[in-house]
């Protein structure tokens, strides 16, 4: 079919329910701008998943970096979206509106700079993030041990996609899934492979523009409406089988795997990243950071597995802004609450 036709199909599809998850908080961004989610069929239903970082970041870790921000000599340095991430009783943007040292920062080699010139400051940089950013984390580790930078430290939320997309193969509400196409650049594309063949479940790594996108959800509905499974990587001009073994290798020198704790979602086994014992002079305290206060009513959680819309949340739209979140889902412009909340008060992109 052409290009036309699969929009009309996906327009007027009116075969078995299909629910599909894209995992990538930058597909969800692209769906929504690109209008192919405005111009499905109602019974093909897409859910966002756990793939923005700043949605899966746990009440406890901003709480540590709130409470680091305010001793004396320390400054937390974050990028911006997370300085508005709500903790247990505020977000960094607040906790400097009470006199806290925070700011925020474009790229690591700035925080290296600035701890290089600022030696009387402890540097406290929020790292998170997914398999794509935790190379960078482990180069300003590298700079800042063969620079002897020892005021710079990081606190981290480091986490990878498999072992939550295994979780969420298990969850029986989800028919398949677009997996991360700036994940498996890093993963490589047979981690999904094994994943769609232990569980069965069709899985397409996609791309960002219109056209992938539209390719990747009619192969995933097609696979779905018959009941199959299989894998494809439809992003094959940058994602490799292996991925980029370079980049894994340099994060393997400095980091390990770990439990982590997944914001809404609770602990997921092995999906953490964490400093080695050898590079305990630049880690914050990211262990052991197990608590997550979410707010009442908040159904972020429910919301990243899948299980509620954005539009099921009691504060969606109301308490719960873009402007003034309630939930970490409604902070990144990849979160879905926030995209959901722009899609209802935006007109709708041309088909």
């Amino acid at each position: 079919m052409g290009k036309n036709e699969i929009i009309r199909w996906l327009r007027e599809y009116d075969g078995r329910p299909v629910k599909i998850m894209e995992v990538c908080g930058t597909h969800t961004s692209a769906l929504y701008k690109t209008g192919l989610r405005q111009i499905l069929s109602p019974k093909i239903q897409l859910l966002s998943g756990p793939g923005c970082p700043v949605c899966v970041t746990p009440t406890a870790y901003i709480d540590k970096l709130v409470e680091i921000s305010f001793r004396g000599g320390h400054r937390v340095l974050a990028f911006g979206d997370m300085l508005a991430v709500p903790g247990t009783e505020m977000s960094l943007a607040e906790a400097r509106d009470r006199g806290a040292s925070v700011d925020f920062f474009y790229n690591p080699e700035d925080a290296l700079k600035k701890a290089e010139e600022e030696k009387e400051t402890i540097f406290v940089l929020a790292a998170v993030g997914f398999e794509t950013t935790a190379p960078v984390w482990a180069t300003v580790v590298k700079e800042a041990d063969e620079r002897h930078i020892s005021n710079l430290k990081l606190l981290t939320a480091l986490k990878t996609m498999p072992e939550t997309l295994g979780e969420l193969c298990t969850a029986g509400n989800i028919d398949g899934f677009l997996c991360p196409g700036h994940v498996a650049v890093i993963t490589g594309a047979e981690r999904y492979r094994a994943l769609s063949e232990t569980y069965g479940k069709p899985m397409v790594i996609g791309g960002f523009t219109a056209d992938l996108l539209l390719s990747a959800v009619a192969r995933l509905v097609l696979a779905v409406n018959k009941g199959q499974g299989g894998f494809w990587n439809d992003y094959g001009s940058v994602v490799t089988e292996k991925g980029n073994v370079k980049a894994w290798e340099r994060v393997g020198a400095f980091f390990e795997k770990g439990d982590a704790l997944w914001r809404g979602l609770g602990v997921v086994k092995n999906s953490g990243v964490y400093l080695k014992e050898k590079y305990h002079l630049y880690d914050a305290g990211s262990r052991g950071l197990v608590e997550d206060h979410i707010p009442a009513g908040c159904r972020c959680g429910n919301i990243l597995l899948g299980k509620n819309m954005p539009k099921d949340c009691p504060h969606f739209g109301r308490t719960c802004t873009p402007s003034h979140p309630v939930g970490a889902c409604m902070v990144s412009s990849e979160g879905a609450c926030c995209i959901t909340c722009l899609l209802y008060t935006s007109p709708s992109p041309r088909d």
